[in-house]
């Protein structure tokens, strides 16, 4: 399915580079299983704001352990669907939320079963089977909400070029503003900060799927896309709003 936004002009640089970031994500809902997992690991719940205790885990020191999710705590419990981007000029964030309510209006939920695994030293729950349904309504929404999108400042697209990108991903950097999106794209909600120590990684995942083994039992449920909200650079990710789908 390909979903419409209106008739956005195109998209033009953000006039101030620390001016509010927005982000579509798939989040789960308060009062699910998987949000109160994702939230407590990292120790924050991005729907509330409140901060909370994370659980005492085997190996790990809690300062230890904040250190270890701190990157991914600030942007919430989430798999990325359209990637942080400042809104261009002269759009609003009631245009991004009216599009938001339409491209969800069209779509269909659908299930996925989730997996703990290593993402290139990350350590981030995933797709057991690549969906896809998923990377349709991921590249629906990369597509279809751009033209709200201000183009990226050059500090901004060397800051994405310092990882190493292939000459897929610089391709994908250029024309949407991010690297790891289209045939880039894999879904992942991450739990930690890149680990160079293969022990100390292995130790990790093996708490998170032992934390985490109430939310990995049932299939989840994607039904809704979110918008979250960062109001400056060092501010954490908010949510917004929250859609649910129509289908």
């Amino acid at each position: 399915m390909t979903s419409s936004t209106p008739n956005f002009p195109a998209p033009a640089p953000s006039t101030d580079p620390d001016s509010p970031r927005y982000a579509i994500y798939f989040a789960p809902d308060a009062g699910t299983v998987l949000h109160r997992f994702g939230s407590t690991w990292l120790g924050r719940d991005a729907i509330s704001g409140e901060e909370l205790q994370q659980p005492a885990l085997d190996g790990f020191d809690a300062e230890t352990q904040k250190a270890l999710t701190a990157t991914a705590r600030d942007y919430g419990f989430h798999a990325t669907l359209k990637p942080p981007f400042h809104l261009k000029a002269g759009l609003s964030t009631e245009q991004l939320m009216d599009a938001a309510d339409r491209f969800a209006a069209k779509r269909t939920a659908f299930e996925i079963n989730l997996v703990a695994r290593d993402l290139s030293g990350f350590l981030a729950l995933m797709q057991k089977e690549s969906k896809a349904a998923m990377r349709e309504l991921a590249a629906d929404c990369v597509r279809d909400f751009d033209p709200l999108r201000a183009l990226p400042s050059e500090a901004e697209l060397a800051k994405r070029r310092e990882a190493g990108l292939s000459s897929q991903q610089e391709l994908m950097l250029q024309r949407w503003g991010y690297p790891y999106v289209m045939n880039e794209f894999r879904f992942h909600m991450t739990l930690s900060k890149r680990l160079r120590e293969d022990e100390q990684r292995e130790a990790l995942l093996r708490e998170i799927v032992k934390h985490g083994a109430e939310a990995l039992a049932a299939p989840v449920r994607v039904d809704a896309i979110s918008i979250f909200h960062q109001e400056n650079r060092s501010a954490p990710f908010l949510r917004l709003e929250h859609f649910p789908f129509g289908g």
